[in-house]
């Protein structure tokens, strides 16, 4: 049981290794391209900002392991919906840094149940910290900054700092 053990928690320190590092860690005999391509596009989506769409996501997901900004609007045509994520994509850098993905919801008609939990009216931005809890909403679109700023100031935030 200890062996199954320390192979998944290896499993799962390989990419997060990779992402830091930048290498590929390919297993001896491997010589398939295949397979190194496919190593290739997970470290390239370990750096690339997690954009999720709420029908198909699950909050349970993220659970101690990232901070979903979750964006709600009634419809993708809602101006404040555009520029949110025009300000979350001009600094994806800071966010990944913050462990945060991305969730959005514009259909209200779907009634996915990120948005049957989070009940938002209109246009709402929720900052969830990884325990799982709400910290922030906003009826109206936050520049990163004052994103980064406000999850800068969360505790477990500043135990990952104290800890790097």
């Amino acid at each position: 049981m200890r062996l199954i053990s320390f192979i998944f928690l290896a499993s799962l320190a390989m990419p997060a290794m990779a992402q830091e590092t930048g290498v590929v860690a390919v297993s001896p005999g491997a010589e398939d391209d295949a397979i190194a391509a496919e190593a290739g596009e997970a470290v390239r989506d370990a750096n690339a900002l997690a954009v999720l769409d709420a029908s198909e996501t699950d909050l349970a997901e993220f659970l101690w392991l990232r901070r979903p900004v979750v964006v709600f609007a009634d419809t993708p045509a809602d101006p404040r919906f555009a520029e949110q994520l025009e300000l979350l994509a001009a600094r994806t850098d800071a966010l990944l840094d913050r462990d945060v993905v991305i969730i959005t919801d514009a259909d209200p008609a779907a009634n996915s149940a990120i948005r049957t939990k989070l009940r938002p009216r209109g246009f709402m931005l929720v900052l969830i910290g990884k325990d799982g809890q709400v910290k922030l909403r906003k009826p109206f679109p936050w520049d990163v900054r004052e994103i980064t700023r406000s999850i800068d100031k969360w505790p477990l935030r500043r135990d990952e700092l104290r800890q790097r």
